[in-house]
């Protein structure tokens, strides 16, 4: 199949050439009729909690994973991590076990791994998390962690002030994504740890010791190391649009936004899990001691906020959805590139009407 794109990436026009769900070659454009006006890489959502009305921790079911398949193609996501935040280790297993089986059986689905949000994160720092489920890390409980997941892309949020350093290089030299984040470490013991390998937080500003001018915090760490990715939340309320601004000065490239959605696409006005409680007013989701519970955005909303927003060429916000949260992870994916796979989206020349392609041949 050949498809003739206007404008490709936000930018120039190309012709592309796709066989068995796979880009082939990309062409000089073949013709002035247009298949597409717009077309860029499907959306990549390192960090989501649920689809429409299933919540991934609260039912680590294949249902779930099938509601935030779907809700989230609505929004031009094509790839997307769970995140299974602080539970009970039945929970936990259930939920490795879930991701697991169904990626193996729907290979072409969004999933593409599991973000273990706890349990070895910090009191202080747990944000809506329930402090009853938090352990402190034991080797024994991380390898059974690790052969439950058998080789699948897993990302695991640690505290690092409760690790040793060899257990960080561990869980590093069995290729986990180690992410600080729910953390009330000093700037010291970050960056520590980031020497040791550690390339990620789990979202700028939110959950961490914060960055005051004596004592720099987790924040600080993450923005001056140059090799850590710092994913952030674009909605405004988790993070002030100033903030997002400055940080996207201060990380240029390894800066890339994340939903961090509680639910998608704003159907689901109510939760309650256990003793964790969500309601959904203006916009936000609060629980019931008045604290964020969870983000209220999607993907697409961080490309337009990116634009409208923060002032980012089109281009530019397309690589904060896209490619920089692919480079991260270490994926073939977020690019229209040859051997890539042939999940686009498309979208108006208002910059609206966002749709996920998946072109097979």
């Amino acid at each position: 199949m050949k498809l003739n794109i206007k404008h490709l990436n936000g930018g120039a026009s190309a012709t592309l050439e796709i066989e068995n769900g796979i880009i082939k070659n990309i062409l000089p454009l073949e013709s002035t009729t247009y298949d597409y006006i717009h077309l860029a890489p499907a959306l990549v959502d390192t960090h989501i909690n649920g689809g429409e009305q299933l919540h991934f921790t609260a039912n680590p079911t294949e249902e779930t994973l099938w509601d935030m398949h779907y809700a989230a193609a609505k929004n031009g996501v094509g790839y997307q991590i769970p995140a299974l935040i602080t539970s009970d280790l039945e929970t936990l297993f259930k939920g490795i076990e879930t991701v697991q089986e169904f990626r193996q059986k729907n290979p072409e689905q969004s999933i593409i791994g599991l973000h273990l949000e706890g349990p070895f994160i910090s009191i202080e720092k747990r944000g809506a998390h329930l402090p009853e489920y938090i352990r402190k890390p034991e080797l024994s409980l991380i390898n059974e962690i690790l052969s439950a997941a058998k080789g699948m892309p897993l990302m695991m949020t640690i505290a690092p002030e409760h690790f040793d350093n060899d257990t960080i290089s561990y869980l590093l030299e069995k290729g986990v994504i180690v992410s600080v984040g729910h953390s009330n470490c000093t700037y010291e013991r970050a960056m520590e740890a980031f020497g040791l390998g550690v390339k990620w937080i789990t979202h700028l500003f939110n959950a961490m010791s914060p960055f005051t001018h004596r004592a720099p915090g987790l924040a600080g760490a993450a923005l001056s190391h140059p090799d850590v990715y710092c994913p952030i939340i674009p909605d405004g309320v988790h993070v002030h649009h100033a903030t997002v601004k400055l940080a996207l000065k201060l990380k240029k490239d390894k800066i890339f936004f994340i939903s961090d959605a509680l639910f998608q696409n704003g159907l689901k006005t109510h939760f309650q899990w256990r003793a964790f409680d969500a309601k959904l007013l203006d916009g936000k989701y609060i629980n019931s001691d008045g604290n964020l519970a969870g983000a209220n955005i999607s993907m697409a909303d961080a490309l337009f906020t990116g634009v409208h927003e923060y002032g980012l060429s089109l281009s530019d916000s397309l690589r904060k959805c896209t490619s920089l949260p692919a480079e991260a992870l270490g994926l073939p994916i977020g690019r229209i590139e040859v051997g890539h796979p042939a999940k686009f989206i498309t979208f108006d020349e208002n910059f609206e009407d966002i749709q996920l392609l998946c072109v097979k041949n």
